[in-house]
């Protein structure tokens, strides 16, 4: 059971690692004026999102499920912070999505934000990462 909450918050910070740092790539991509740093950022935005974020996120959720499912679902059914995690976790996923159609805004060259776009859109995930960290550790409903 210890194991899996480990491997669990391992791919969850590998995730957030992605979650975090795409979006500053996009930021610096989108100041990018020369062909040589345009390149640059694809590879590393595509790098990230394919070979970090992904699969941290695929097994974040894999993990998480496990765990529960250990523990049997029935005592989690009536708590109230778990199901406000959960949809945390599905608007965290939309949010992923969202960031692999700019990725690929980026790769065929029709980015149509601003650097000032992407440096707020950088901030979402770590309001959504303090919600969850509180919510999973002082359960306040």
């Amino acid at each position: 059971m210890l194991w899996l909450k480990a491997l669990h918050l391992i791919f969850m910070v590998t995730w957030f690692a992605g979650l975090f740092y795409l979006p500053r790539l996009f930021v610096y991509h989108a100041m990018s004026e020369d062909q040589a740093s345009i390149d640059r950022f694809k590879i590393m935005e595509r790098k990230l999102f394919f070979g970090i974020m992904t699969p941290g996120a695929i097994f974040t959720i894999i993990f998480g499920f496990w765990t529960l499912l250990a523990n049997g679902w029935e005592p989690y059914t009536g708590m109230l912070w778990l199901h406000v995690k959960l949809a945390l976790i599905t608007v965290l996923l939309i949010y992923h999505i969202y960031c692999g159609k700019l990725l690929l805004d980026f790769k065929h060259d029709r980015n149509s934000h601003s650097h000032i776009f992407y440096r707020w859109l950088n901030e979402f995930p770590v309001l959504v990462l303090v919600a969850i960290i509180i919510l999973a550790v002082v359960r306040p409903f």
